[in-house]
């Protein structure tokens, strides 16, 4: 099977990479499809978005399509930023505005009340097959400043249960071994497995 990573983000498909390594079947980029549509990702949920991207690039490509949508849902905001983490700065949204306005929204409250966690859905369309769903959660808390170099989005501010440093602080190895992310593509790459020719599943 070729399959399309239907995202245009370099950091996320780099991620999405090493999680797949060693599925069976050929990954190929929307890099190899530079004409393909753009997409609004005007859902209002991850599912809906995830799928929005898959059925797009598969309906571009003629292949098989796989997308994500992930979003940071903080319990104290009613699970905002949630579906609009992205672009939760707004037209003029970066990383680093993402995070801060996050963190003045924060501000007020202790330790304690900044919990969150850290969702994906993953959307894999096959065309002629019903669209099927993967997903992955990290549980864990926002933190006062950003620390860490690696990572990206709101990385340097999400600590995972259970541990005293956050994502952006972590290996992308380390990383890669419990993200949300990676629970959600793990899925996918099993179902793959499962469903190649000669499995026993």
């Amino acid at each position: 099977m070729r399959l399309v990573l239907a995202t245009r983000n370099e950091d996320k498909a780099r991620e999405i990479a090493a999680i797949l390594r060693g599925a069976p079947a050929e990954f190929v980029s929307l890099a190899e499809f530079p004409d393909s549509p753009d997409v609004e990702e005007n859902g209002d949920t991850l599912e809906a978005n995830a799928l929005l991207k898959a059925e797009s690039a598969a309906g571009h490509s003629g292949l098989a399509a796989a997308a994500d949508d992930s979003g940071l849902f903080v319990d104290a905001l009613d699970g905002a930023p949630g579906v609009h983490s992205a672009r939760y700065a707004g037209a003029e949204r970066s990383y680093a505005k993402n995070n801060a306005k996050l963190l003045a929204e924060l501000e007020p409250l202790p330790p304690e009340k900044r919990t969150a966690r850290f969702e994906c859905t993953v959307a894999l369309v096959i065309p002629g097959r019903t669209p099927l769903f993967f997903k992955g959660t990290l549980p864990g808390r926002i933190v006062g400043t950003p620390r860490g170099e690696n990572g990206f989005g709101y990385d340097p501010l999400f600590q995972p249960d259970g541990m005293e440093i956050t994502l952006a602080e972590l290996s992308p190895q380390a990383k890669n071994a419990i993200s949300h992310r990676f629970i959600a593509f793990r899925r996918l790459k099993e179902f793959l497995l499962a469903a190649q020719p000669g499995s026993e599943s």
